[in-house]
């Protein structure tokens, strides 16, 4: 059973917007709202690499859309957080004559879960808010308190939970050579961990090599859906597929299961519950369609929360992407501190 509640020990991270995988995803999507702005029907899949002074673009496109990926692709990368130029490279070609015959959002095989559970208002397990609610507040720091003025753009969260207490929290922050790893450490517990915590953890990392100066591309490459999990939720309930450059039609179905989901939940019809979606190339039907969950005593034991489900949401890509209005620019928004969870998306409705 796809349930995780009963996990003792959880570990949970996620990464700010200068974080090297999170420039890729965030240039991807960018990119991702502007086809689907230009041309709603557009059938996008992109990848990006970044590393060291370079962005490459590659990937598939069928779409009237027509704008400059490479100057789309530096604005948003300034946006990450840097002011250093970067030379990108773009490789996009149309989709293989043999994918043309395929449904809309069924070319390739996929699998995909929605999770829900009532053990936060965000309908998500508590070390996965942790985790995005640092990082989040890493990024508002840096642009909006002029205190912290030396805090750069790099930097994750990880959050190790036992039971319903925090175990250990480690923050990675980028920062200017002018402040201490004392004084980063001391600014970070303050006015990031213990806000979000409500207290001091037990165990506290703060860049624990040290000093973290040198970051984004001049430190490390980075690569779009690499962070599929904590995009999603945290890695304790697998995933499946990344979300990030793939055009409303590819994705409608993880967010249909999370709406779905999230729907199971506020009905009180669960105390949490996993939709897995499979689908196959070729076809727009799903193959498999699959809901586990705790379910309340109130509602008793013999509900079929697949059954109920699947007279409720039909899984088809066009189906979900009409019944959410997804073909829309959403994504680049949705690319940091979770696709689930934050209000303003029509999944999360």
């Amino acid at each position: 059973m796809l349930l995780f509640s009963h996990l003792m020990l959880k570990a949970v991270e996620s990464a700010c917007a200068g974080q090297p995988d999170k420039v890729c995803d965030q240039v991807a999507d960018a990119l991702v709202d502007e086809f689907v702005r230009r041309d709603p029907a557009s059938s996008v899949d992109l990848s990006v690499l970044g590393s060291h002074g370079m962005l490459m673009v590659a990937g598939e496109v069928d779409s009237r859309a027509d704008f400059d990926l490479a100057s789309l692709a530096k604005k948003a990368y300034a946006e990450a957080g840097y002011a250093d130029e970067v030379e990108v490279f773009v490789n996009v070609e149309k989709p293989s004559d043999e994918m043309k015959g395929a449904p809309r959002g069924a070319t390739d095989t996929r699998v995909v879960r929605g999770y829900a559970t009532r053990e936060t208002r965000e309908m998500l397990p508590r070390p996965v808010v942790y985790a995005h609610a640092m990082t989040r507040r890493l990024d508002e720091l840096r642009r909006l308190d002029p205190l912290f003025g030396w805090l750069k753009s790099d930097g994750k969260a990880q959050v190790v939970m036992d039971g319903d207490r925090v175990h250990a929290v480690t923050v990675l922050a980028s920062h200017g050579a002018g402040i201490s790893p004392r004084e980063v450490k001391r600014a970070l517990i303050e006015r990031v961990i213990v806000p979000v915590m409500g207290e001091e953890p037990p165990a506290i990392h703060v860049n624990p090599l040290g000093a973290f100066v040198t970051d984004g591309f001049h430190a490390d490459s980075g690569m779009s859906g690499r962070h599929a999990e904590s995009d999603a939720y945290g890695a304790l309930v697998p995933f499946g597929t990344a979300l990030s450059g793939r055009d409303p039609y590819k994705r409608a179905g993880a967010y249909l299961a999370r709406h779905a989901a999230r729907s199971i939940v506020a009905q009180g019809l669960a105390q949490a519950v996993t939709v897995t979606v499979a689908y196959t190339m070729g076809r727009a039907e799903p193959i498999l369609v699959e809901v586990r969950g705790v379910l309340e005593k109130s509602r008793g034991a013999k509900l079929d929360l697949t059954e109920v489900t699947r007279r409720e949401y039909d899984f088809r890509p066009e189906a979900a992407v009409e019944r959410l209005s997804l073909a829309r620019p959403l994504y680049r928004a949705a690319s940091l501190y979770g696709q689930f969870g934050r209000g303003g998306f029509p999944w999360e409705e």
